[in-house]
């Protein structure tokens, strides 16, 4: 603790310890709501001991005035919680994801508690959560988000104006990005349910009598998991090589 005795030290530990939190309390696995504040803001504490030397010298001096202070706070702030969503919204394509095929298998009705959001969803939706999550840490890819917020204060550094132009444009991209995404991923029951829905209707055309709603529904959420399941190994490998290509953004100031 020596290292931050100093007032001006102090000062620079507060405002890197605003922008990690910002981004810590967002981040997948880090960030999820299942984890208690206090846990996730101590492991932004800690980030933030250890990385305010390597930052100190992007980082302004102490204000004149407590307005100057409150401005540079909050700008950290916004900063912190602009990289996080972004990173966070890619996770929205194995919602989206979820919700297509819980539609075409007729199991959309099912919800169940998300453990990661704490709220409920549709099954299929919060288990492909839970797999994205898993993936992030079972690669290593959660080793890419501390070097994110390190490389953030070479994209955002606080000497330069804020570019609130290109981080709006990158997030309303990473938005659609990460929509289309849901769809490919789901891609393989959609054709499944336009196959089936097409051969279903043609057997009613052909016997009009046969309760084809009673044989059909039970084959097609049987069916559907099955592709889905069948899937599954590619799902995550798509949507994990566009996350790691979208956290690279940040890691790498590319």
């Amino acid at each position: 603790m020596e290292a931050f005795s100093a007032p001006e030290q102090l000062w620079a530990g507060s405002l890197v310890f605003v922008r990690v939190a910002s981004i810590v309390m967002l981040l997948p696995g880090l960030g999820e709501q299942a984890i208690p504040p206090r846990i996730r803001l101590s492991f932004a504490l800690l980030l933030s001991m250890a990385m305010t030397p390597v930052v100190a010298g992007s980082l302004p001096g102490i204000p004149a005035t407590v307005g100057g202070m409150g401005a540079w706070v909050l700008r950290e702030a916004i900063v912190g919680l602009l990289i996080g969503s972004i990173i966070r919204t890619m996770m929205a394509a194995l919602s989206v994801a979820g919700e297509i095929v819980s539609l075409q298998t007729t199991l959309s009705f099912a919800q169940t508690a998300n453990p990661l959001q704490a709220q409920p969803g549709s099954t299929i939706a919060s288990f492909l959560g839970l797999v994205g999550v898993t993936l992030v840490f079972a690669t290593g890819l959660h080793q890419m988000f501390i070097g994110a917020i390190v490389q953030s204060y070479e994209l955002f550094a606080p000497a330069r104006r804020l570019l609130v132009e290109d981080a709006g444009a990158l997030a309303v991209q990473t938005m659609g990005r990460a929509f289309a995404v849901g769809v490919q991923l789901s891609a393989p029951v959609m054709v499944f349910a336009l196959v089936f829905n097409v051969a279903t209707g043609l057997v009613g055309r052909v016997m009009p009598q046969f309760q084809i709603f009673f044989a059909a529904t039970p084959l097609n959420v049987l069916l559907g998991l099955s592709v889905f399941a069948l899937s599954l190994g590619t799902v995550g490998l798509v949507w994990l090589t566009q996350y790691s290509d979208l956290v690279a953004i940040f890691a790498r100031g590319a």
